[in-house]
């Protein structure tokens, strides 16, 4: 709801985006279903979608690949990719479909030149209120933080991993605000204080930590597009499912530039929040966020539509 409105409000000129070009094309046959993407200094890293075995792809500018990186020969549904600095990425074991996993699982996986193969440790992640679906994980660039953006029909929610992670017992999650629906991958700007979820067919431009919408975004035709990175420059790559698919370089629009340009507001004396009980100095002043009222209202139709079913077959006797 708070997207809906929130993409009213916008000038129209925010509505769109620039105007796409290829950057790369996946020439390697075994990249088939390009899920995460991530930028790791000149080399562009993805990976496939579940099904395959864990490996991470380390594409050149060329589109060649360049190395592969073997990590886990039966992971149980990899969507995600992170950055984790030079020379490595976080991979994101965290589809869920079906709504049955216990938990999900990140390892922080060496890339680059040449294949090689690695035991990273694993680390376990659990929700705070059950299981859910994600294909989203992303990296703080000022902080390393990572977080998981879920994808979910009545309004997806962002979590943030913990800072310090024990790869012997579970992780807890903690919930931080919603953001866009059907969240198919999601990545920070270099400033740290904006990111981006992207769907199918949308995106939309946050700030951080307020999970305010700075932007609505509408993507370029894709098959089925799965990945999203954001270079150095700030312009959005996008990669999408599919043999020898695209990697499309989509610049923002001149006036989101503008607003993600703006200095961020100083709390003054007067309304500065107290933040004494806060988790950790990047997530918002408090983790109790509002829930998507979407749900309540289908409820409720179902509701009403049974009391009339119910009063109609009264009638009839």
């Amino acid at each position: 709801m708070r997207e809906l409105v929130a993409a009213l409000l916008l000038p129209a000129a925010l509505l769109g985006s620039g105007d796409p070009t290829v950057e790369l094309t996946f020439e390697d046959p075994e990249i088939i279903e390009s899920s995460g993407l991530a930028v790791v200094g000149d080399l562009v890293v993805t990976t496939n979608d579940s099904g395959d075995e864990g490996r991470v792809f380390a594409v050149n500018g060329s589109g060649e690949t360049v190395g592969v990186t073997y990590w886990s020969a039966e992971p149980r549904d990899v969507e995600a990719l992170a950055p984790a600095g030079d020379g490595a990425v976080w991979v994101g074991d965290v589809g869920d479909n079906s709504g049955l996993r216990d938990s999900v699982r990140i390892t922080e996986v060496p890339v680059g030149a040449g294949d090689r193969e690695v035991s990273p440790p694993s680390y376990e992640l659990v929700y705070p209120d059950g299981a859910r679906d994600a294909e989203s994980l992303l990296a703080d660039p000022t902080t390393g933080r990572l977080y998981l953006a879920t994808k979910e029909v009545f309004g997806g929610l962002l979590y943030a991993v913990p800072e310090d992670l024990d790869p012997d017992r579970p992780n807890r999650l903690t919930e931080v605000g919603p953001v866009l629906s059907i969240a198919t991958d999601a990545a920070f700007f270099p400033d740290g204080r904006h990111l981006v979820v992207r769907g199918y067919q949308s995106a939309t431009v946050y700030g951080f930590p307020s999970l305010e919408p700075v932007a609505d975004l509408d993507l370029p035709d894709q098959e089925q597009g799965e990945g999203v990175a954001v270079t150095p420059e700030g312009d959005l790559l996008l990669s999408t499912e599919g043999q020898r698919s695209e990697v499309l370089r989509v610049p923002l629009p001149d006036d989101v530039q503008a607003a993600l340009a703006e200095p961020t507001p100083t709390p003054t004396s007067t309304d500065r929040p107290d933040t004494a009980s806060r988790e950790g100095k990047e997530l918002p002043e408090t983790t109790e966020v509002s829930r998507s009222p979407w749900p309540w209202f289908l409820g409720g139709f179902v509701g009403l539509a049974m009391i009339m079913v119910l009063m109609r077959s009264l009638r009839r006797r």
